[in-house]
């Protein structure tokens, strides 16, 4: 097996992103808030990795922050990983939020490109999926529940869009927080 690294679709992923188009649609007690941001995505080349000697990942370290346009204050904070294994055609987004929440999405890729000819990643995770799963605080299981994730970003040409969902359990009621935003690469 070559040292060789294939970043697959991850290589459009490396540099400094950022966008002011965010909308996030969040839980209320009384409903639901849509609040504008802006936001700053950093990925990182980790490099390869080998899992029990015959899995290759190749690995991308992200941080995203995302302020509020109104506030100014930051309202989402996020650390993770993208892994690519060539070999089967996986993608992986390991997610680590400060709310006491993580999540292990994953998905295939198989050269899928939008109408635009940006690639497309699609992920997705849930309490009673098989493989790709969340995990979180007990005060979140039983306040904010996450029961699903999924995540569809759309990258290429300097240009990056994305949208995702979370839903949850929260104030007594199933809610689906979602997230979206074109971003440009720096």
């Amino acid at each position: 097996m070559s040292d060789e690294m294939d970043l697959g679709p991850l290589e459009e992923l490396i540099g400094v992103w950022s966008g002011d188009k965010g909308v996030d649609r969040v839980p209320e007690p009384q409903g639901a808030n849509e609040n504008p941001y802006n936001e700053t995505i950093t990925y990182v080349l980790v490099g390869n990795h080998k899992n029990a000697d015959s899995q290759r990942l190749a690995v991308v370290r992200y941080h995203q922050e995302v302020i509020h346009q109104v506030s100014g204050a930051k309202i989402h904070d996020e650390s993770g990983y993208w892994m690519w294994e060539a070999a089967t055609g996986t993608v992986m987004n390991s997610i680590i939020i400060p709310r006491g929440v993580c999540v292990l999405a994953g998905g295939q890729f198989n050269g899928e490109f939008d109408e635009s000819g940006k690639l497309v990643l699609a992920v997705e995770s849930s309490l009673d999926h098989p493989h790709w799963n969340i995990v979180q605080s007990p005060f979140m299981q039983r306040e904010a529940r996450t029961t699903a994730f999924n995540r569809k970003l759309m990258v290429g040409n300097g240009q990056m869009k994305y949208a995702q969902s979370t839903k949850l359990e929260i104030y007594d009621k199933p809610f689906n927080h979602t997230d979206e935003n074109e971003l440009t690469r720096q």
